[in-house]
């Protein structure tokens, strides 16, 4: 697997991967209806640096990185990390979330903190938590999911 930065030419493959991700609205707290061009403009947002790890010569997942805030909390960083559903279980996360803490750290990020870490995706939960993060915060019912209902969201920390 190779982890590199997103090029221009990568956001059909980054749609390809995001996109059953948004659909399914399960996971990640994006519009379900969220067209291509504006599902892209959020994930590329100037603020983000992109990347994409790439299985088998197809991009199997991607993740962005930024600052969590501005001014006295610019030193938190903030990803958000999307896997292509035929390739989960094959350690893409895993391996996307230890290459965004090591880019993190070399931009002299001193933590990173995720917002909004939905409880129900308990395998997400467990990887974070095994990748050193902590649960420093529930939010009570802040997301609704299309099968559950109103399900917790999750506020995780970990310093670098």
């Amino acid at each position: 697997m190779l982890i590199r930065p997103a090029e221009a030419q990568d956001d059909d493959g980054i749609w390809r991967v995001v996109e059953p991700t948004i659909r399914a609205g399960e996971t990640y707290p994006l519009a379900r209806d969220l067209t291509k061009a504006d599902a892209l403009a959020y994930w590329r947002s100037s603020a983000h640096e992109v990347h994409v790890a790439e299985a088998g010569g197809a991009i199997a997942g991607t993740y962005y990185l930024r600052a969590n805030n501005q001014g006295g909390g610019a030193h938190v960083a903030n990803c958000g990390y999307i896997v292509a559903p035929s390739a989960t279980g094959r350690g893409i996360a895993r391996a996307m979330c230890v290459h965004s803490l090591e880019r993190a750290g070399a931009l002299g990020f001193r933590a990173m903190q995720f917002n909004f870490v939905i409880s129900s995706n308990e395998r997400a939960v467990r990887l974070w938590q095994s990748c050193g993060f902590h649960i420093v915060g529930r939010l009570p019912d802040a997301f609704e999911h299309p099968g559950l209902g109103l399900v917790d969201a999750l506020v995780m920390y970990r310093k670098l």
